[in-house]
């Protein structure tokens, strides 16, 4: 371990007293994916207990306030929390391989000396990447025009609805009850601003986005719109952003997820610029044979953020419905031999319709709402080959893709997806035949 910390963490700490940082353990320190779920959770138990020493719990007041909010936000009408009321000194994430908490300027050293500790960074703080432009708008029964740019009609004339596929969601929330979403939600988590998954929550979806991005995804064909990629995918949501410990609420929203059984996990946030920060997790979530799709951001060109702009996941710019890139949509070019140009792939992210709570219906624009239709292709594509392992699934999309004369390189990478060669790139077989 290298005497110096990283500047970010010496300054916090200078500044504060303490700092939040998430720390990758080694890879003997928690069990393989293959381990047991119980034994995962013994494991953490144990490595909690004995990192414990390192981490400090600052703040008091200021915690006993956020967790006052945080009942209040879930619905406990008491000051008695059901659970932990408070966060404990550190969280490990056996199947992730990452734990989090605070430390001080003696204690960090210790930390970073510890056998089972890899690397320590300061914990990041992403934010949800918001919507350039909302506006309502009325369901139709004919396929959108993203659902017919990538050419998602011709696989679901074969059967490949996505059925017998659990995608992740990570956003904030979802509305359950909406008609388009009726049976697509299979399990649902909320991580409260402490970072505690609240017991027994009843879906539901702070703001729009989360039920938007979720309708695109998985929304259910009918009366109510043709906007859902995988009609007959399910979801497993969790409400993890925005406010109070987001990284602990997404941390903890990803551990959740790979109990779940997903093959995919769509997620519209992120930390504007670069950070390694990330970099365990989405290493966690691949080695569980996860394949991660982030948006790459709306800060226009010369901007993106992270994790989006890792070359470990598969990230999304938006285009627009006359093959240019959204002016919005983030892309920038990194120092590194693979995968140097962000975003991979740009997906239909301008005027995308879809649910939003109480039964709404809306239009928005931004690279979170193109995120989730490279999602739902990922499901199709995962319902038509279920033993197409995360690394197969990207393998086929990036394969797909063609980019218009339309698009700069720069700016739109690859191109866009193509439904019916990515079909044939993963299954081996001519490409699907085009329907009306």
């Amino acid at each position: 371990m290298p005497d110096e910390l990283p500047s970010e963490l010496q300054d916090t700490l200078s500044a504060a007293g303490y700092a939040k940082v998430l720390v990758e353990l080694q890879p003997a320190a928690t069990p393989g994916p293959a381990a047991a779920a119980t034994a995962a959770v013994a494991s953490a138990a144990v490595l909690e207990s004995a990192l414990a020493q390192y981490f400090i719990v600052p703040g008091e007041q200021q915690i006993a306030s956020l967790a006052v909010a945080a009942r209040a936000l879930s619905g406990r009408r008491t000051a008695r929390a059901t659970g932990r009321a408070q966060p404990p000194p550190v969280r490990v994430f056996p199947k992730l391989g990452i734990a989090l908490g605070y430390v001080s300027p003696t204690t960090v050293a210790s930390l970073r000396a510890d056998a089972r500790v890899r690397r320590v960074h300061l914990a990041p703080q992403p934010r949800l990447i918001r919507p350039v432009a909302v506006r309502a708008a009325k369901p139709r029964v004919t396929p959108t025009w993203g659902i017919k740019r990538l050419k998602i009609p011709q696989l679901w004339s074969q059967g490949i609805k996505g059925k017998g596929v659990r995608v992740a969601h990570l956003d904030t929330g979802v509305d359950a009850s909406h008609p388009a979403l009726k049976n697509a939600i299979a399990v649902f988590a909320q991580f409260d601003l402490l970072g505690n998954q609240v017991p027994n929550a009843t879906p539901s979806d702070s703001g729009e986005h989360g039920t938007h991005t979720a309708g695109t995804i998985v929304g259910r064909s009918g009366t109510k719109g043709a906007f859902g990629m995988a009609p007959e995918a399910e979801l497993a949501s969790a409400m993890v952003i925005e406010g109070g410990q987001v990284i602990d609420r997404i941390v903890g929203g990803m551990e959740w997820a790979l109990n779940q059984n997903v093959r995919i996990l769509s997620m519209s946030l992120g930390l504007p610029g670069f950070t390694t920060a990330f970099e365990a997790a989405i290493n966690g979530l691949r080695r569980n044979n996860v394949l991660p799709v982030i948006a790459v951001g709306n800060e226009f060109a010369m901007s993106s953020r992270s994790p989006g702009n890792y070359d470990t996941v598969l990230s999304i710019g938006a285009m627009n419905r006359n093959d240019e890139v959204a002016d919005f949509s983030s892309s920038q070019t990194f120092d590194r031999p693979v995968d140097p140009l962000v975003p991979d792939i740009v997906a239909p992210g301008v005027g995308v319709l879809s649910c939003v709570p109480n039964r709404g219906f809306a239009e928005m624009d931004g690279t979170s709402m193109a995120t989730p239709h490279v999602a739902g292709l990922a499901a199709l594509l995962a319902s038509a080959k279920p033993d197409a392992s995360a690394a197969d699934l990207e393998a086929a999309i990036l394969a797909s893709c063609t980019r218009p004369g339309t698009m700069p390189q720069a700016r739109a990478n690859r191109g866009v997806p193509d439904a019916t060669a990515a079909l044939a790139h993963l299954t081996g077989g001519a490409e699907a035949a085009l329907v009306a």
